[in-house]
């Protein structure tokens, strides 16, 4: 069983769903945990979640904000290392899906869509790299089974997950002579809050949002929806050491899916 002590995880996007169950996870091996998230007090009550997993309180520093923003980004890295003095892993998590057509997309969705999911992750990359070589750390971002086929309901959020994808085995080959992993993990769809998030295009539209769920369980061969715990057991061995001789990889973690033609 992979042990974290003693290691830093930066998660973003750590306030709910997916980054929860991640922060958990992290905090049930031990590692010292910087989350970021938007709602500061849904951070903290996943903060306070991952002290009962026995992490001490002085191992965890919450940072709330907007990654989008520049200057939030740069305190974000800077608040972590100054607190840990290190940075093992950044999981770019943080994310935000747009459901529906392509050309029924607004401008400000697509900015929004593209923003979050792709140009987020790079710019904070750049940010902790410097802080990786030094530790030989590693980067998990957090893709979709959408980088790797077309769904018509969610194009935009396809496109930008593709990106992500080049980017990862990109970005694995730039940093493989420092030491350096980057993979990602390609969940297809989890049952999280992202779907009605303030600011998404299917807020406050739980009818919705649950017809989009069932049809989304209906096409797994294993007739279910995935949870943050799946994901994030994926996650955590590529941030392991168990998996240091894997770079450059997009881990399908989609119960089947990607074998049919759903």
């Amino acid at each position: 069983m992979a042990s974290f002590v003693g290691r830093v995880v930066l998660i973003t996007g750590a306030s709910a769903g997916l980054g929860e169950g991640t922060a958990l996870h992290f905090a049930k091996k031990g590692a010292k945990l910087a989350l970021t998230g938007r709602d500061n007090s849904r951070l903290e009550d996943v903060a306070k979640r991952c002290m009962a997993c026995g992490v001490p309180a002085d191992n965890i520093r919450t940072i709330s904000g907007d990654l989008t923003d520049s200057a939030f980004r740069k305190d974000t890295i800077e608040k972590t290392v100054a607190k840990f003095a290190r940075l093992d892993v950044l999981v770019n998590n943080a994310g935000v899906v747009f459901p529906g057509e392509s050309m029924g997309m607004s401008e400000s969705d697509y900015d929004k869509s593209m923003d979050l999911n792709m140009k987020v992750p790079f710019l904070l990359s750049q940010l902790a790299v410097p802080h990786l070589e030094k530790s030989q750390g590693n980067i998990v971002n957090i893709s979709s089974l959408c980088g790797t086929r077309a769904m018509p309901e969610v194009g935009i959020y396809c496109v930008a997950k593709a990106a992500l994808d080049m980017f990862t085995q990109c970005l694995a080959l730039e940093l493989a002579p420092k030491k350096v992993r980057v993979n990602s993990v390609s969940p297809s769809t989890v049952a999280t809050s992202i779907f009605g998030r303030e600011g998404s295009a299917l807020h406050g539209k739980d009818d919705e949002i649950q017809k989009f769920l069932d049809s989304q369980a209906s096409a797994s061969p294993f007739g279910r929806l995935g949870t943050p715990q799946d994901v994030s057991e994926a996650i955590g061995y590529l941030a392991s050491d168990a998996a240091s001789y894997v770079t450059g990889q997009i881990l399908l973690v989609d119960g089947g899916r990607s074998c049919t033609c759903k």
